[in-house]
C-alpha cells in the first residue's frame, strides 16, 4: 500500500592515509556484492597534474604529509590506476528527479576506490561506468573547483557534508556547452549511500537486497536502531528524518541553496551531497532559484524544507516492505513537522545571540526575515554586522542600518532586538556578540568568488583555489588579508548562471 502523499502546501515556519597508496586500504560498500556495485576498468586521463589539495583532511585519513608529491597518488586519484587490493566500483541506485520517477540511475561518473581511515574514497569524473547513461563519465575543471571549495566551506560552517581531498586536472577536452578541460575531484564520506539506493531495490521488488542494504546501513552507521523493543527499520527512518531536518535547518540559516534536491542526491547519513548548481545567497530572496535548469522553481530556496519532507516520504515508501505497517512509517516521517521547526528555531536563536530558543523570539525573527526579503539585503553581511554591533547595543553605529533602504524600520527592529536581549539579561554583556560571531560567518562561498578561482585556474593559476580553501575552512575568523572577499557581490555576479551541466 502506498504511503499518503505529503501535503504539498506544508511549509514549516520558524518558531521563532599512509605514504604509499597500497597501505591502509579496505573494502566497504563493495563487499555487498554485484547486486549493489559494478566493477570498473580505469579510464586514464593523459598527463594529469595536481590542482589543489586538502592537507588537513589528508592527515586525518593517515596520508603521508608529502602525498601530493607522489606520482602513484596522482595516478590513483585521477583514476589512472586501480586501487590497491581492489577494483574501482560504481554503485547502482534509482530516484526521483524534479519530482518525477527517473528509474535506474547510479554512479554515472563517480567510482569508489574503497575505504581509507574509515572513510569511503570516491572519484568524481574518472570516466564512464555502466550507469553513465550515454554520458562521458567526466567532470570539468569548473565544476570540480566549485565542489572542492563548497564541500570544505560547508565543513567549515559546521554543516554535515561530504568532504573533498583534492582536485587533479588534465588538458583532455570535455564538451559541455563549450570545450572545457577535464578534472577529477576526490570526495570523502563515511558512506555515499543515498535515498535512491533504497528506492532502487524497493521499486524493482528485490526485498532481499533491500534488507541487505538496510542492515548494512544500520549496523555500520545506526547501531542504536537495534535497541531492544525497537523496530529497526522504523528506527532507521526516524533517525534519517531527524538528521535530514537538522541539515536543512542549517542550510536555511546560512542561505545555502542546494539547487537539485532529487532523491538520488539525498544522503542516508544526513550529509550535504552532490555540489552541482548550488549557491549561497547574496541578497536574501526566499524565492531565489539558483539552478538555471530548474525552470519550474521546484528547488527554490524557501521550498527546500518541504522538498526534504517529500523526499523522506519517498524513502519511507522504499522502506515500507521492511517496515510492514504504513502507520508506523507515517508516524516516523511526521516527526519532521516538529523536528525541522525546532532545529530552525534553535539555529535562528543562536544567530541572534540567544543561548536557547524561546517563543518570545518568534515575532523578532519573523519581522527580520520579512524586512530582509523586502529589501533584498545581503544575507551574510547583515548577520556579520549585527554580530559586531551586538557587542555594545547602545553604540551609535549605523553600519547595520546602512544595508537597508528603510532605515527607520531597521532602527525599530534593532531597538526590539536590544530590548529582548535586555529582558533576558544578556544585552550589552559582550557574550552576545561573541556567541554571534561564532555563528554568523564573515565569509561564504559566493558565486563570484568561485568564478574568480575558476577563471584563474583556466590559466593554470591555482593559487586562488588554495587561498579560498584556506579562508573557507575557518569562515568565522577575520582573515584581514582577504577582506575584499567579505564584501558585497559585484554587479557582474548577477549574470553568473549555474546549471546541472558539469
Amino acid at each position: 500500500m502506498p504511503l499518503a502523499t505529503p501535503n504539498p502546501d506544508f511549509v514549516p515556519t520558524p518558531t521563532a592515509a599512509p605514504s604509499h597508496p597500497a597501505a591502509g586500504w579496505a573494502q566497504g560498500y563493495a563487499t555487498l556484492g554485484e547486486d549493489f556495485v559494478a566493477t570498473l576498468t580505469p579510464s586514464p586521463l593523459p598527463a594529469p597534474y595536481w590542482v589543489a589539495g586538502n592537507r588537513a583532511l589528508g592527515q586525518q585519513l593517515g596520508l603521508d604529509p608529502q602525498w601530493q608529491s607522489s606520482d602513484d597518488m596522482l595516478a590513483l586519484l585521477t583514476g589512472n590506476a586501480a586501487p590497491p587490493g581492489g577494483e574501482q566500483t560504481a554503485s547502482v541506485y534509482s530516484g526521483h528527479q524534479f519530482g518525477v520517477w527517473a528509474g535506474q540511475l547510479g554512479d554515472g561518473r563517480a567510482c569508489s576506490l574503497g575505504e581509507l581511515g574509515g572513510q569511503e574514497i570516491q572519484l568524481k569524473g574518472a570516466g564512464p561506468t555502466p550507469f553513465s547513461r550515454r554520458g562521458d563519465g567526466r567532470a570539468v575543471l569548473r565544476s570540480s573547483i566549485r565542489e572542492f571549495l563548497c564541500s570544505e566551506a560547508m565543513h567549515g560552517l559546521g554543516i554535515p557534508t561530504t568532504r573533498a581531498l583534492c582536485i587533479t586536472g588534465s588538458d583532455a577536452p570535455v564538451w559541455r556547452e563549450e570545450r572545457e578541460t577535464a578534472a577529477v575531484v576526490t570526495r570523502v564520506a563515511p558512506s555515499f549511500v543515498r535515498f535512491g539506493h533504497f528506492e532502487h531495490f524497493s521499486h524493482h521488488q528485490h526485498p532481499a537486497q533491500l534488507k541487505v542494504l538496510a542492515d548494512y546501513v544500520i549496523d555500520r552507521f545506526y547501531p542504536a536502531c537495534r535497541s531492544p523493543g525497537d523496530q529497526p527499520y522504523v528506527a532507521l527512518l526516524t533517525a534519517v528524518t531527524a538528521r535530514t531536518a537538522d541539515m536543512v535547518a542549517q542550510w536555511q540559516t546560512v542561505g545555502f541553496c542546494h539547487g537539485v534536491m532529487n532523491t538520488d542526491n539525498m544522503s542516508i547519513l544526513g550529509l550535504t551531497l552532490d555540489y552541482g548548481p548550488f549557491q549561497f545567497l547574496d541578497a536574501y530572496d526566499p524565492t531565489h532559484i539558483c539552478n538555471h535548469s530548474d525552470s519550474q522553481g521546484r528547488y527554490a530556496f524557501y521550498k527546500q524544507p518541504n522538498v526534504a519532507y517529500w523526499n523522506l516520504f519517498c524513502l519511507g515508501q522504499a522502506l515500507l516492505p521492511l517496515i510492514g505497517e504504513q502507520e508506523e512509517a507515517i508516524a516516523a516521517l511526521e516527526t519532521y513537522k516538529s523536528l525541522y521547526p525546532a532545529a530552525l528555531a534553535a539555529r535562528m536563536a543562536a544567530k541572534l545571540g540567544f543561548a536557547s530558543a524561546h517563543e518570545n523570539q518568534r515575532a523578532l525573527i519573523e519581522t527580520l526575515l520579512k524586512l530582509l526579503a523586502q529589501e533584498k539585503v545581503d544575507f551574510t553581511i547583515f548577520w556579520r554586522r549585527l554580530s559586531h554591533w551586538a557587542a555594545d547595543m547602545d553604540l551609535a553605529d549605523t553600519r547595520v542600518q546602512d544595508v537597508f533602504v528603510d532605515r527607520e524600520a531597521a532602527g525599530q527592529w534593532l531597538a526590539d532586538f536590544r530590548t529582548l536581549h535586555r529582558q533576558t539579561g544578556h544585552g550589552g554583556s559582550g557574550a552576545v556578540s561573541v556567541r554571534m560571531l561564532r555563528t554568523n560567518p564573515k565569509f561564504a562561498l559566493r558565486n563570484h568568488l568561485g568564478e574568480l578561482a575558476i577563471r584563474a585556474a583556466k590559466e593554470k593559476d591555482f593559487s586562488i583555489v588554495q587561498q579560498l580553501h584556506a579562508v573557507l575552512a575557518d569562515p568565522f575568523a577575520e582573515h584581514p588579508t582577504h577582506e575584499a572577499w567579505a564584501g558585497f557581490a559585484p554587479d557582474w555576479a548577477g549574470s553568473i548562471e549555474i546549471s546541472c551541466s558539469s
